[in-house]
Order: structure tokens, then sequence, then C-alpha cells
């Protein structure tokens, strides 16, 4: 008999091609369960495929009586309440550094573009000016690498990354993290005297009710107008209403952001400022990191359904 996977959040039929090799899938599209599936097909479920990002609270972990492992999609879980899993003998995995490499090389991408203004330029090349030998201030030089403090927020695999491709751009690297470690780069006790230090700030600490809004209008004052922020971690850390001032009244020079508060992110205010690049969450969204995460997510699913403890679980609750 085929083991049976829900899977909750609404994921590209391909992305589930390896899964559905191994097992039987109750794909719900992204709608609520309930309305997918009977109370009796729900109720036999033991094991779920999810998006880290999308909410998974108490309230629908009753829905499945049986349900003995959450597997994320994915190195994130904040969507998931770990203390309501735990209290009902779920274990949580995930796919820890699987697309670190593919998320440093789009943080590193936002702040080259956001730093030496490329979307401008290209706008200036497009638009003829350059052929015209029109004069534009925002072509002015800027800034370049070398000599350049780059703080980083979250030194985990990711961070880490971020950190060893800004050094071989010849940039002064300086973090802040829950822990210090034993590494080559300047260790800064707050994010406050990060912030003092540096004129890049790349977002890459871990979400959660900790990090709700932290980076806040304070410490993007910290950065000052010749300051950027890069986040490519969640948009709970930013908090948008104060990037949106800082970026307009430019209490920092611009930003690159790969991450929102509320996804799939709708033109608004943000989006109509000129002094910000952005993507569409694509930082772990290359060929090899889907692979290296989808093989993390078969080894879940798979030691869960023969009884052996998750190979890639969720350490802390």
């Amino acid at each position: 008999m085929t083991d049976k996977v829900l899977i909750y959040s609404r994921f590209p039929k391909t992305m589930m091609a390896r899964f559905a090799e191994r097992f039987e899938l109750l794909d719900t599209g992204g709608k609520p369960a309930g309305e997918v599936f009977s109370a009796e097909e729900l109720s036999g479920i033991r094991a779920m495929l999810t998006a880290g990002g999308s909410p998974l609270g108490a309230e629908a972990m009753d829905l499945f009586p049986k349900l003995g492992a959450i597997v994320c999609y994915g190195t994130g879980y904040d969507g998931v309440d770990l203390k309501a899993a735990a209290s009902r003998d779920i274990a949580v995995g995930h796919s820890p550094g699987a697309n670190a490499a593919s998320v440093a090389d789009i943080a590193m991408t936002l702040m080259l573009a956001t730093t030496r203004r490329i979307l401008v330029a290209d706008q200036y090349v497009r638009s003829g000016d350059w052929a015209a030998s029109k004069q534009s201030p925002m072509m002015r030089p800027q800034a370049g690498m070398p000599g350049r403090r780059i703080g980083v927020y979250g030194m985990g695999e990711i961070g880490r990354k971020i950190a060893g491709r800004c050094a071989a751009f010849e940039s002064e690297v300086g973090y802040f993290s829950r822990s210090k470690y034993d590494l080559p780069y300047q260790y800064f006790p707050t994010l406050e005297a990060l912030a003092d230090w540096c004129s890049v700030l790349m977002i890459a600490v871990r979400a959660g009710a900790e990090t709700q809004h932290v980076v806040n209008a304070d410490i993007l004052k910290r950065l000052g107008e010749h300051g950027y922020v890069v986040n490519i971690s969640r948009g709970s850390v930013i908090d948008e209403k104060a990037l949106v001032a800082a970026l307009t009244d430019k209490t920092i020079a611009g930003a690159g952001l790969d991450v929102f508060e509320k996804e799939p992110h709708a033109p608004d205010a943000l989006t109509a400022l000129p002094n910000v690049v952005f993507a569409p969450h694509i930082g772990g969204h290359t060929l090899e990191s889907h692979v290296a995460m989808q093989n993390c997510v078969l080894a879940n699913l798979t030691a869960f359904f023969e009884g052996k403890p998750l190979p890639y679980a969720v350490k802390s609750v």
C-alpha cells in the first residue's frame, strides 16, 4: 500500500513529480484541506508537505488526528507552530542549507544591482539617453565593493555564504548573530552596533516572533543616507512602512528585496520607489537547489514512514 502525503501548500506540479513516484499525493492546491477532501480521507493522513512560510497552527493540525510528520519544502519553517506540533508528538522537518548557495547568490545580485544602480543604467541605455550623451544625475559614480563595510545579520548557512562572497569582493565583513563564531569576520554584540558600522545590511536571519519588524526605523536611520538594506530572509523581519518612509525621505540610499511581508506583493508605495530592486522570492529557485531540497524532503518522508527519526528535523522549539 502506497503511503499517503497531503500537499498542504500550493506547489507547481513539476516540483512534486519526484514525490509522486514514491508516495500517493493528496494535493490541496493551496486550498483548505477540508474543502478538497472529505473528513474520512483526511482522518488517515500521517504526513504532510508544506511551504515553510504557510501558516500551520494547532487548529489546522487537529484536522488530521493521525498526523505524525510535517515536512517543509525548503529551509524555512516559520509558518509552523512548533510548540503545537511538539505537544501533539508531530515531527517537523525541513531542508537545512539546501538552497544556501542560491540564496547567497541572489543576495549578492540584489546588492550589486542596487548599489551600482543597474536598473537605472539599463534604462539609460534603452531610452537612448546614453547615445544622445544626455546627462543624468543618477549615473554619477557610486562607491564600489573594495573597502565597503557589509553587515550580515544572521550567520547560519546562508549568512556564511554571503559573508564569503562579500569577502571575495574585497569588502570588510561584520556580523551580528545570537552566537559568536570562530570566523574571520568582525562580530558585533547588537544589531544596532552592526547597523552603525556597515553601509550595506544583509538580512539573513531566520524569521520568528523575536525578529518580527526588528529592522525598524531606528535601524534604518543608523545605516544612514549612503546605506542600503538587502533582505533575502523573510519579509516580516523589516517594518515595511518604516522602509517606505526611509527610502522616500532618503534616510537610506536604497534597498534590494527578494521577500515581502505579504506575498505575492502587489504594486504599491514600495514598488513605486525608484531606489529599490525587487525579485519575486526566487532566492532558492535554482535547479540545483530544488534537487537538494527535494532530496531532503524524500529523506524525511521515507524515514518517517519507516518509523525512523527525521534526518533533517527542526531542532529548536
